[in-house]
């Protein structure tokens, strides 16, 4: 049966996300308007895979080499193979992750699938993004926000119509936590008429979203020191070698708060 509060007459991101991604986890609407994204920008499917392989690289690159051991993922989806969790505690077992979300399904599975190892601690709070406070306080039972802590925001800030909230409700999170803390970025630009488009459908579908330039994807990154390569198209976030990816209209960084 599904969940009452699960809205089926409705698009989600998480869902329609979990489609372009070859999930089973959607609905009818979810499908609809994910044909349509397709319709409208042929490599938005890519560009949910380029967030994914972004998202393993740069969590399994601060459990390692920058010994992180706290991560707060905000705007975490439907849960898939490789989530956060299962990357940071595959280098550090001891890591503790949690997971934001506002989405009724996300929260069922959330609760059956990710689930932590014994020495580490995963925990998920049901928070809009709009509400950095509540999600720190609510954080902090399980983060200690005095130590390090990587904030990854995959594919969120775009739920944001305004970019000064947005820019604020990122400098919100950064000012809780410490030097030697980090920011996780990647969301969709206006680099390409067939994204604009995507943006156009899905706003007529109900589910809008806010693309941004790549420059405004910088603006999230100020003050904070960049890891290699920048800011760039998040198909070209350090590549494996011997492939040649192209750009996508999806920009992403890394940053380390000084």
């Amino acid at each position: 049966m599904t969940d009452p509060s699960i809205d089926v007459n409705r698009p989600s991101s998480a869902r329609v996300w979990n489609y372009l991604l070859d999930g089973t986890d959607n609905y009818a609407i979810d499908r609809e308007l994910g044909d349509a994204l397709r319709s409208a920008n042929p490599a938005i499917a890519a560009v949910a895979q380029a967030q994914r392989r972004f998202l393993i690289q740069a969590v399994t690159l601060l459990a390692g080499e920058e010994r992180i051991r706290q991560f707060l993922d905000i705007g975490t989806g439907l849960p898939t193979a490789d989530n956060t969790h299962e990357v940071a505690q595959r280098v550090a077992p001891g890591s503790r992750v949690v997971y934001v979300d506002n989405d009724p399904l996300v929260l069922v599975h959330a609760r059956a699938l990710l689930t932590s190892s014994a020495e580490g601690e995963t925990a998920y709070i049901d928070a809009d993004v709009h509400d950095p406070e509540r999600i720190l306080t609510e954080a902090a039972r399980t983060l200690d926000l005095s130590e390090p802590v990587a904030l990854t925001m995959i594919g969120i800030l775009g739920n944001v119509a305004d970019y000064a909230e947005a820019r604020s409700i990122v400098e919100r999170l950064l000012a809780a936590v410490p030097s030697g803390s980090y920011l996780v970025v990647s969301d969709g630009t206006s680099t390409s008429a067939q994204s604009v488009e995507s943006q156009r459908v899905a706003k007529q579908n109900g589910h809008p979203y806010n693309l941004r330039t790549p420059e405004e994807i910088g603006g999230f990154f100020q003050g904070l020191d960049l890891l290699e390569p920048g800011v760039v198209s998040t198909s070209l976030w350090r590549p494996q070698p011997g492939t040649t990816p192209e750009a996508l209209d999806v920009y992403c960084a890394v940053g380390r708060k000084p």
